[in-house]
């Protein structure tokens, strides 16, 4: 352990050089308040068009995904989707509680929803896909491993160090979005009802289990599942690191599994296999809020397992190449 923590120190301060973690921040400084006064100019369209009434909006939306259903242009998953929502939105409706109720915490936990999949997985990716290829692109690798130090403790070094930035990169972009989108919305919102446990099958939706939580804890419970996600999508590009020789390379890689899963979970239905590739488990979220899962019979276990064999692999995939393989050639 003792040779460890100057490793894992040594690994942190590199990455901190290398300032892709200043230019994530940047990122979300520049996004988040696009995105803030995007749904701001939104809520004003609403208000204005509902009078401040949400239930007249709310059953607006009702009406209209019912009305789209009659439709022979869209697909039969859109209005299986469709009806799914139609029931949501009336149990919000029935309960007397306005799902989109605007503050700061609502627009980070709507954010945080639509960035699991794909947004925040790129920014993992920033920093984890050059991790070991950058340093055998550079030939830092060849001075590391010519100390006396056993590989497995300098790869597992550059994982913790990952790890730690992980979690840094998820904390940060729930700071940022609360604290901007704040600005616009208000800091309220923590104590709002949200209601989870919704239960499909097939068209119909089971409410028997859903019960409210606050949003605080629904935020928690949230950050839990996209720290999950994070974490297994760094492993990932961590492993193509190693096997990768280009940083280049390693990062084209990822771009296109990560862009691949957006693909596939939109058209995937018909093809029940793809549930175990992990690109399309990457929504953990959709399960807290009752979304449809993109191939029937996905759940949150099933993707909780699927996510925990790929990134298991990724490790000892990692640690056997790295362990064994000529990287000072």
């Amino acid at each position: 352990m003792t040779n460890l923590l100057p490793l894992i120190r040594n690994e942190c301060t590199k990455i901190i050089k290398k300032k892709r973690f200043y230019v994530i921040l940047l990122i979300l400084l520049v996004l988040v308040p696009m995105f803030t006064y995007a749904q701001m100019r939104i809520a004003e369209r609403s208000r204005d068009k509902f009078n401040s009434d949400w239930r007249l909006e709310i059953q607006q939306r009702i009406t209209d995904n019912q009305n789209s259903l009659s439709s022979d242009r869209i697909p039969e998953e859109w209005k299986s989707y469709r009806r799914i929502f139609i029931q949501q939105l009336q149990y919000y409706l029935d309960h007397d509680v306005n799902p989109n109720e605007p503050s700061g915490v609502t627009f980070t936990r709507e954010f945080l929803d639509n960035s699991v999949s794909l947004f925040i997985p790129l920014l993992i990716m920033a920093v984890a896909s050059d991790l070991v290829s950058g340093e055998r692109t550079t030939g830092t690798i060849k001075m590391l491993l010519t100390r006396p130090v056993r590989r497995w403790k300098v790869l597992f070094s550059k994982m913790a160090a990952l790890l730690m930035f992980v979690s840094l990169i998820v904390l940060s972009v729930f700071v940022i979005s609360y604290l901007i989108s704040g600005l616009a919305f208000g800091y309220r919102g923590f104590n709002i009802p949200v209601f989870t446990g919704f239960q499909l099958s097939g068209d119909t939706v089971d409410m028997s289990g859903v019960h409210s939580v606050p949003q605080w804890k629904y935020l928690l419970m949230q950050g839990g599942l996209i720290w999950f996600v994070s974490v297994v999508v760094a492993l990932l590009a961590f492993m193509v690191s190693v096997l990768v020789r280009s940083t280049a390379a390693s990062i084209v890689v990822m771009m296109a599994a990560l862009i691949a899963g957006t693909i596939l979970t939109n058209m995937a239905a018909a093809w029940s296999t793809a549930k175990y590739l992990f690109m399309v488990n990457l929504g953990l979220t959709g399960y807290l809020a009752g979304t449809p899962a993109p191939i029937e019979g996905m759940t949150l276990p099933f993707s909780l397992a699927v996510l925990s064999v790929w990134g298991l692999a990724a490790i000892i995939i990692s640690f056997a190449v790295f362990t064994k393989r000529d990287i000072l050639n």
